[in-house]
Protein backbone atom coordinates (compact mmCIF):
# COMPACT_ATOMS: atom_id res chain seq x y z
CA UNK A 1 0.00 0.00 0.00
CA UNK A 2 3.12 2.34 -0.21
CA UNK A 3 3.32 2.00 -3.81
CA UNK A 4 0.16 4.08 -4.41
CA UNK A 5 2.24 6.84 -2.90
CA UNK A 6 5.03 6.45 -4.21
CA UNK A 7 3.88 6.32 -7.83
CA UNK A 8 1.45 9.93 -7.24
CA UNK A 9 5.13 11.49 -5.98
CA UNK A 10 6.19 10.10 -9.71
CA UNK A 11 3.45 11.25 -11.57
CA UNK A 12 4.36 14.60 -10.11
CA UNK A 13 8.18 14.15 -11.19
CA UNK A 14 8.22 12.60 -13.90
CA UNK A 15 4.67 13.70 -16.29
CA UNK A 16 5.15 17.30 -16.95
CA UNK A 17 8.98 15.64 -18.65
CA UNK A 18 7.29 13.56 -21.01
CA UNK A 19 5.77 15.25 -24.36
CA UNK A 20 2.51 15.23 -24.77
CA UNK A 21 1.94 13.42 -21.63
CA UNK A 22 3.11 17.11 -19.65
CA UNK A 23 0.31 19.16 -21.64
CA UNK A 24 -2.30 16.38 -20.31
CA UNK A 25 -0.78 16.64 -16.96
CA UNK A 26 -1.63 20.76 -17.45
CA UNK A 27 -4.76 20.28 -16.66
CA UNK A 28 -6.33 20.11 -13.14
CA UNK A 29 -8.99 17.85 -13.82
CA UNK A 30 -6.30 15.27 -15.31
CA UNK A 31 -4.58 15.99 -11.84
CA UNK A 32 -7.77 14.80 -9.80
CA UNK A 33 -8.34 11.73 -12.52
CA UNK A 34 -4.70 10.74 -11.28
CA UNK A 35 -5.47 11.60 -7.31
CA UNK A 36 -8.56 9.35 -7.13
CA UNK A 37 -7.22 6.83 -9.49
CA UNK A 38 -4.68 6.62 -6.47
CA UNK A 39 -5.99 7.56 -3.63
CA UNK A 40 -9.55 5.70 -3.57
CA UNK A 41 -7.84 1.82 -3.96
CA UNK A 42 -6.03 3.16 -0.96
CA UNK A 43 -9.14 4.15 0.79
CA UNK A 44 -11.13 1.11 0.22
CA UNK A 45 -8.19 -1.07 1.18
CA UNK A 46 -7.75 0.90 4.72
CA UNK A 47 -11.73 0.52 5.36
CA UNK A 48 -11.55 -3.08 4.38
CA UNK A 49 -8.49 -3.71 7.11
CA UNK A 50 -10.59 -1.55 9.89
CA UNK A 51 -8.45 1.45 9.54
CA UNK A 52 -11.17 3.78 8.48
CA UNK A 53 -10.60 5.79 11.26
CA UNK A 54 -7.12 7.09 10.23
CA UNK A 55 -8.37 7.25 6.65
CA UNK A 56 -10.93 9.83 7.77
CA UNK A 57 -9.00 11.64 10.43
CA UNK A 58 -5.87 11.87 7.62
CA UNK A 59 -9.04 13.43 4.90
CA UNK A 60 -11.08 15.51 7.10
CA UNK A 61 -9.07 16.62 10.06
CA UNK A 62 -5.97 17.49 7.98
CA UNK A 63 -6.35 17.50 4.44
CA UNK A 64 -9.84 20.12 4.95
CA UNK A 65 -8.03 22.01 7.11
CA UNK A 66 -4.88 22.27 5.32
CA UNK A 67 -6.79 23.37 2.20
CA UNK A 68 -9.26 25.79 3.66
CA UNK A 69 -6.47 27.70 5.75
CA UNK A 70 -4.49 27.94 2.17
CA UNK A 71 -7.41 28.84 0.41
CA UNK A 72 -7.96 31.40 2.65
CA UNK A 73 -5.11 32.97 2.59
CA UNK A 74 -5.29 32.76 -1.16
CA UNK A 75 -7.98 34.43 -1.68
CA UNK A 76 -7.72 36.97 1.52
CA UNK A 77 -4.08 38.16 0.08
CA UNK A 78 -5.38 37.71 -3.65
CA UNK A 79 -8.27 40.02 -3.28
CA UNK A 80 -5.09 43.03 -1.93
CA UNK A 81 -3.65 44.36 -5.06
CA UNK A 82 -0.60 46.09 -5.22
CA UNK A 83 0.18 47.25 -8.33
CA UNK A 84 3.26 48.75 -9.50
CA UNK A 85 6.39 48.10 -11.56
CA UNK A 86 9.46 48.57 -9.94
CA UNK A 87 13.18 48.83 -11.09
CA UNK A 88 14.27 45.11 -11.37
CA UNK A 89 17.85 46.08 -9.53
CA UNK A 90 19.00 43.28 -7.45
CA UNK A 91 18.72 45.66 -4.95
CA UNK A 92 15.19 45.91 -5.48
CA UNK A 93 14.47 42.67 -5.57
CA UNK A 94 16.25 41.48 -2.54
CA UNK A 95 14.22 43.88 -0.58
CA UNK A 96 10.88 42.59 -1.67
CA UNK A 97 12.16 39.37 -0.72
CA UNK A 98 12.90 40.65 2.53
CA UNK A 99 9.61 41.98 3.46
CA UNK A 100 8.24 38.63 2.16
CA UNK A 101 10.90 37.04 4.81
CA UNK A 102 9.83 39.60 7.48
CA UNK A 103 5.90 38.75 7.18
CA UNK A 104 5.91 35.22 6.84
CA UNK A 105 5.92 34.56 10.71
CA UNK A 106 2.71 36.11 11.25
CA UNK A 107 0.91 36.04 8.35
CA UNK A 108 2.08 32.57 7.30
CA UNK A 109 4.06 31.77 4.13
CA UNK A 110 0.93 31.22 1.73
CA UNK A 111 -0.34 34.78 2.87
CA UNK A 112 2.83 36.78 2.50
CA UNK A 113 3.98 34.33 -0.76
CA UNK A 114 0.53 35.36 -2.38
CA UNK A 115 1.02 39.15 -1.69
CA UNK A 116 3.89 39.42 -3.07
CA UNK A 117 4.69 37.20 -5.88
CA UNK A 118 2.91 39.23 -8.05
CA UNK A 119 4.54 42.34 -7.57
CA UNK A 120 7.54 40.85 -7.90
CA UNK A 121 6.60 39.08 -10.68
CA UNK A 122 5.73 42.77 -12.41
CA UNK A 123 9.12 44.45 -10.98
CA UNK A 124 11.18 41.84 -12.66
CA UNK A 125 8.69 41.23 -16.34
CA UNK A 126 11.18 43.13 -18.39
CA UNK A 127 13.83 41.11 -17.02
CA UNK A 128 15.11 38.44 -19.18
CA UNK A 129 16.51 36.23 -16.70
CA UNK A 130 13.97 35.46 -13.93
CA UNK A 131 14.07 32.14 -12.79
CA UNK A 132 16.51 32.16 -10.34
CA UNK A 133 14.07 34.86 -8.51
CA UNK A 134 11.09 32.99 -8.20
CA UNK A 135 13.21 30.07 -6.94
CA UNK A 136 14.41 32.09 -3.94
CA UNK A 137 10.95 33.62 -3.36
CA UNK A 138 9.59 29.78 -2.91
CA UNK A 139 12.95 29.15 -0.67
CA UNK A 140 12.82 32.44 1.43
CA UNK A 141 9.42 33.82 1.56
CA UNK A 142 6.75 30.49 1.19
CA UNK A 143 9.42 28.44 3.62
CA UNK A 144 12.01 29.67 5.73
CA UNK A 145 10.53 32.78 6.79
CA UNK A 146 7.31 31.12 8.56
CA UNK A 147 10.08 29.65 11.45
CA UNK A 148 9.32 32.25 14.27
CA UNK A 149 5.54 31.47 15.16
CA UNK A 150 3.12 28.73 14.86
CA UNK A 151 0.90 31.18 12.12
CA UNK A 152 3.96 30.89 9.99
CA UNK A 153 3.52 27.17 8.90
CA UNK A 154 1.39 24.06 9.55
CA UNK A 155 3.78 21.88 11.41
CA UNK A 156 4.56 24.32 13.81
CA UNK A 157 0.64 24.90 14.66
CA UNK A 158 0.15 21.28 15.11
CA UNK A 159 2.90 21.41 17.70
CA UNK A 160 1.45 24.30 19.08
CA UNK A 161 -1.74 22.66 19.23
CA UNK A 162 -0.06 20.23 21.63
CA UNK A 163 1.04 22.37 24.01
CA UNK A 164 3.92 24.70 23.05
CA UNK A 165 3.91 28.37 23.68
CA UNK A 166 2.91 30.73 21.30
CA UNK A 167 5.74 32.63 21.54
CA UNK A 168 8.36 29.22 22.41
CA UNK A 169 9.83 29.87 18.24
CA UNK A 170 10.02 33.80 19.09
CA UNK A 171 11.97 33.04 21.88
CA UNK A 172 13.95 29.92 20.90
CA UNK A 173 14.63 30.35 17.23
CA UNK A 174 15.54 33.45 15.67
CA UNK A 175 19.09 32.58 15.40
CA UNK A 176 18.25 29.88 12.71
CA UNK A 177 15.76 31.79 11.54
CA UNK A 178 18.02 34.84 10.94
CA UNK A 179 21.06 33.50 9.93
CA UNK A 180 19.06 31.19 7.27
CA UNK A 181 17.11 34.63 5.97
CA UNK A 182 20.43 36.72 6.05
CA UNK A 183 22.76 33.94 4.48
CA UNK A 184 19.62 33.16 1.24
CA UNK A 185 19.06 36.62 0.55
CA UNK A 186 22.84 37.48 0.64
CA UNK A 187 23.15 34.59 -1.57
CA UNK A 188 20.37 35.56 -3.91
CA UNK A 189 21.37 39.31 -4.27
CA UNK A 190 24.91 38.27 -5.64
CA UNK A 191 23.20 35.58 -7.84
CA UNK A 192 20.24 38.37 -8.99
CA UNK A 193 23.72 40.90 -9.41
CA UNK A 194 25.22 38.44 -11.70
CA UNK A 195 22.34 37.94 -13.68
CA UNK A 196 21.20 41.50 -13.73
CA UNK A 197 24.78 42.70 -15.67
CA UNK A 198 24.17 39.34 -18.47
CA UNK A 199 20.62 41.43 -18.99
CA UNK A 200 20.73 42.43 -22.66
CA UNK A 201 20.78 46.45 -22.86
CA UNK A 202 17.29 46.76 -24.31
CA UNK A 203 15.96 44.55 -21.35
CA UNK A 204 17.59 47.03 -19.04
CA UNK A 205 16.23 50.34 -21.18
CA UNK A 206 12.64 48.76 -20.69
CA UNK A 207 13.01 48.09 -17.37
CA UNK A 208 14.03 51.48 -16.59
CA UNK A 209 11.47 53.40 -19.16
CA UNK A 210 8.47 51.01 -17.90
CA UNK A 211 8.36 52.02 -13.54
CA UNK A 212 5.03 52.25 -12.30
CA UNK A 213 4.91 54.00 -8.81
CA UNK A 214 3.11 51.61 -6.08
CA UNK A 215 -0.62 51.56 -5.32
CA UNK A 216 -2.85 49.01 -3.00
CA UNK A 217 -6.64 48.73 -3.56
CA UNK A 218 -8.73 46.17 -1.82
CA UNK A 219 -7.39 47.37 1.58
CA UNK A 220 -10.62 45.89 3.04
CA UNK A 221 -9.00 42.54 2.61
CA UNK A 222 -6.73 43.26 5.39
CA UNK A 223 -8.92 42.96 7.65
CA UNK A 224 -10.33 39.77 6.67
CA UNK A 225 -6.60 38.54 6.51
CA UNK A 226 -6.44 39.69 10.18
CA UNK A 227 -9.62 37.59 10.50
CA UNK A 228 -7.63 34.26 8.93
CA UNK A 229 -4.83 34.87 11.59
CA UNK A 230 -7.25 35.64 14.60
CA UNK A 231 -9.21 32.42 14.02
CA UNK A 232 -5.95 30.38 13.63
CA UNK A 233 -5.13 31.55 17.43
CA UNK A 234 -7.91 31.49 18.92
CA UNK A 235 -10.35 28.61 17.16
CA UNK A 236 -9.19 25.78 18.81
CA UNK A 237 -9.50 23.31 21.23
CA UNK A 238 -7.16 25.13 23.95
CA UNK A 239 -9.33 28.27 23.66
CA UNK A 240 -13.05 26.37 23.19
CA UNK A 241 -12.70 22.62 24.85
CA UNK A 242 -15.81 21.71 23.51
CA UNK A 243 -13.70 21.00 19.70
CA UNK A 244 -11.18 18.95 21.33
CA UNK A 245 -13.87 16.67 23.36
CA UNK A 246 -13.71 13.24 22.36
CA UNK A 247 -17.45 12.71 21.06
CA UNK A 248 -17.37 16.05 20.20
CA UNK A 249 -19.28 16.18 16.27
CA UNK A 250 -17.54 16.76 13.23
CA UNK A 251 -19.34 20.20 12.77
CA UNK A 252 -17.53 20.96 15.81
CA UNK A 253 -14.33 19.74 15.56
CA UNK A 254 -14.26 21.50 12.30
CA UNK A 255 -15.07 24.84 13.83
CA UNK A 256 -12.17 26.61 12.51
CA UNK A 257 -12.52 25.47 8.92
CA UNK A 258 -16.67 26.87 9.39
CA UNK A 259 -15.04 30.34 9.90
CA UNK A 260 -12.56 29.96 7.18
CA UNK A 261 -15.32 29.52 4.90
CA UNK A 262 -17.36 31.88 5.76
CA UNK A 263 -14.30 34.59 5.36
CA UNK A 264 -13.68 33.86 2.13
CA UNK A 265 -17.29 34.13 1.11
CA UNK A 266 -16.49 37.79 3.00
CA UNK A 267 -13.71 38.71 1.15
CA UNK A 268 -15.16 37.40 -2.36
CA UNK A 269 -18.28 39.56 -2.17
CA UNK A 270 -16.12 42.53 -0.42
CA UNK A 271 -13.80 43.27 -2.92
CA UNK A 272 -14.36 44.73 -6.07
CA UNK A 273 -13.87 42.98 -9.45
CA UNK A 274 -11.90 45.14 -10.87
CA UNK A 275 -9.09 44.61 -7.84
CA UNK A 276 -8.72 40.67 -8.30
CA UNK A 277 -8.71 41.47 -12.30
CA UNK A 278 -5.93 43.94 -12.20
CA UNK A 279 -4.34 41.76 -9.63
CA UNK A 280 -4.88 39.05 -12.21
CA UNK A 281 -6.64 36.98 -9.66
CA UNK A 282 -7.16 32.90 -11.06
CA UNK A 283 -7.81 30.31 -9.07
CA UNK A 284 -6.30 27.81 -11.16
CA UNK A 285 -3.36 28.01 -8.72
CA UNK A 286 -5.22 26.51 -5.64
CA UNK A 287 -6.91 23.97 -7.58
CA UNK A 288 -4.04 22.73 -8.85
CA UNK A 289 -2.44 22.60 -5.34
CA UNK A 290 -6.34 21.17 -4.01
CA UNK A 291 -5.78 18.22 -6.60
CA UNK A 292 -2.51 17.14 -6.22
CA UNK A 293 -2.69 17.25 -2.49
CA UNK A 294 -6.24 15.37 -2.67
CA UNK A 295 -3.85 12.21 -4.42
CA UNK A 296 -0.76 12.88 -2.03
CA UNK A 297 -2.65 12.85 1.45
CA UNK A 298 -4.98 10.08 0.47
CA UNK A 299 -2.26 7.67 -0.68
CA UNK A 300 0.28 9.26 2.12
CA UNK A 301 -1.80 7.59 4.90
CA UNK A 302 -0.19 4.25 4.63
CA UNK A 303 3.16 5.76 4.70
CA UNK A 304 2.89 7.94 8.18
CA UNK A 305 1.29 4.42 9.42
CA UNK A 306 4.43 2.81 8.73
CA UNK A 307 6.78 5.43 10.38
CA UNK A 308 4.79 5.06 13.78
CA UNK A 309 5.17 1.16 13.40
CA UNK A 310 8.53 1.57 13.23
CA UNK A 311 8.83 4.02 15.76
CA UNK A 312 10.99 1.53 18.02
CA UNK A 313 13.29 0.80 15.62
CA UNK A 314 13.96 4.37 13.90
CA UNK A 315 14.92 5.68 17.89
CA UNK A 316 17.46 3.02 18.15
CA UNK A 317 19.04 4.06 15.04
CA UNK A 318 18.78 8.17 15.49
CA UNK A 319 18.83 9.44 18.36
CA UNK A 320 21.06 12.88 18.18
CA UNK A 321 19.36 15.99 17.62
CA UNK A 322 20.69 16.73 14.13
CA UNK A 323 19.73 13.31 13.42
CA UNK A 324 16.09 14.88 13.80
CA UNK A 325 16.98 17.79 11.45
CA UNK A 326 17.28 15.58 8.59
CA UNK A 327 15.13 13.34 9.26
CA UNK A 328 12.43 15.29 9.57
CA UNK A 329 13.46 17.80 6.99
CA UNK A 330 13.64 14.93 4.00
CA UNK A 331 10.17 13.32 4.90
CA UNK A 332 9.06 16.83 4.96
CA UNK A 333 10.32 17.79 1.32
CA UNK A 334 8.12 14.48 0.02
CA UNK A 335 5.69 13.97 3.29
CA UNK A 336 3.61 16.80 4.07
CA UNK A 337 5.43 18.62 6.96
CA UNK A 338 2.50 18.95 9.28
CA UNK A 339 2.52 15.23 9.85
CA UNK A 340 5.66 14.60 9.75
CA UNK A 341 6.50 16.99 12.11
CA UNK A 342 4.06 15.18 14.55
CA UNK A 343 5.45 11.77 14.02
CA UNK A 344 8.80 12.44 15.27
CA UNK A 345 7.71 14.92 17.84
CA UNK A 346 6.42 11.54 19.22
CA UNK A 347 9.27 9.55 18.44
CA UNK A 348 11.70 12.39 20.48
CA UNK A 349 12.96 11.96 24.25
CA UNK A 350 9.68 14.24 25.80
CA UNK A 351 9.95 17.45 27.10
CA UNK A 352 8.26 19.14 30.53
CA UNK A 353 5.01 19.24 28.82
CA UNK A 354 3.28 15.64 27.91
CA UNK A 355 2.80 15.57 24.34
CA UNK A 356 6.02 17.39 23.37
CA UNK A 357 9.64 17.14 22.69
CA UNK A 358 12.03 18.21 24.78
CA UNK A 359 13.09 22.16 23.75
CA UNK A 360 16.86 20.75 21.74
CA UNK A 361 14.57 18.36 19.74
CA UNK A 362 11.69 20.51 19.05
CA UNK A 363 13.99 22.89 17.34
CA UNK A 364 15.25 20.23 15.22
CA UNK A 365 12.43 19.16 14.20
CA UNK A 366 10.72 22.66 13.64
CA UNK A 367 13.92 23.44 11.53
CA UNK A 368 13.55 20.59 9.72
CA UNK A 369 9.60 20.76 8.88
CA UNK A 370 9.89 24.36 7.87
CA UNK A 371 12.79 24.90 6.17
CA UNK A 372 13.31 21.51 4.04
CA UNK A 373 9.52 21.94 3.14
CA UNK A 374 11.76 24.44 0.27
CA UNK A 375 13.67 21.12 -1.09
CA UNK A 376 10.80 20.72 -3.66
CA UNK A 377 7.65 21.50 -5.31
CA UNK A 378 5.34 19.23 -3.03
CA UNK A 379 7.30 20.09 0.06
CA UNK A 380 4.79 23.41 1.51
CA UNK A 381 1.58 24.08 -0.27
CA UNK A 382 2.83 27.49 -1.53
CA UNK A 383 5.63 26.46 -3.60
CA UNK A 384 3.19 24.61 -6.08
CA UNK A 385 1.07 28.12 -6.05
CA UNK A 386 4.00 30.01 -6.78
CA UNK A 387 5.10 28.12 -9.60
CA UNK A 388 1.78 27.96 -11.02
CA UNK A 389 1.23 31.96 -10.99
CA UNK A 390 5.08 32.06 -12.23
CA UNK A 391 4.06 29.91 -15.30
CA UNK A 392 1.30 31.73 -15.76
CA UNK A 393 3.26 34.85 -16.39
CA UNK A 394 5.32 32.96 -19.30
CA UNK A 395 7.99 31.62 -17.00
CA UNK A 396 9.35 28.40 -17.65
CA UNK A 397 9.92 27.07 -14.48
CA UNK A 398 12.07 24.11 -13.78
CA UNK A 399 10.54 20.36 -13.36
CA UNK A 400 10.47 18.29 -10.28
CA UNK A 401 14.02 17.07 -10.66
CA UNK A 402 15.14 20.04 -11.92
CA UNK A 403 14.32 22.50 -9.37
CA UNK A 404 16.15 19.94 -6.92
CA UNK A 405 19.12 19.65 -9.17
CA UNK A 406 19.99 23.19 -9.72
CA UNK A 407 18.59 24.83 -7.31
CA UNK A 408 17.61 23.08 -3.76
CA UNK A 409 20.26 20.58 -3.39
CA UNK A 410 23.16 22.93 -4.38
CA UNK A 411 21.90 26.22 -3.00
CA UNK A 412 19.20 25.22 0.39
CA UNK A 413 20.70 22.11 1.71
CA UNK A 414 24.43 23.69 2.09
CA UNK A 415 23.01 26.99 4.08
CA UNK A 416 20.60 24.45 5.91
CA UNK A 417 23.63 22.19 6.85
CA UNK A 418 25.80 25.53 7.76
CA UNK A 419 22.72 26.88 10.19
CA UNK A 420 22.18 23.24 11.50
CA UNK A 421 26.42 23.31 12.57
CA UNK A 422 25.70 26.39 13.85
CA UNK A 423 22.52 25.99 16.18
CA UNK A 424 21.74 22.45 16.70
Amino acid sequence: MLIPFVVMLLCIAVLPLIPHVGEWWEHNLHKLYVSLILGVPVGIWLCVHGMSHELMHQMIYDYVPFILLLMALFVTTGGICIRGDLKATPMTNTVIMGLGWLLASFMGTTGAAMLLIRLLLATISQRKYRVHTVLFFIAIVANCGGLLSPLGDPPLFLLFQKGADFMWWMQNMVGEWLVTGALLLLIYYFVDLYFYKKEPIENIRADIGETKQLRMTGLLNIIWLLCVIASTMFINPKYIPAMGAEHAPWYLKLLREWAFIAIIGASWFTTKKAVRINNNYSWTPILEVACVFLGIFATMTPALMFLEEMKEQIQQVISEPWQYVYMTGALSAFLDNAPTAMVFNSMAPSGDIAGLASDVFLKAISMGAVFFGALTYIGNGPNFMVKSIAEQEGISMPSFFGYMIKFSLVVLLPVYIIVQLIFI
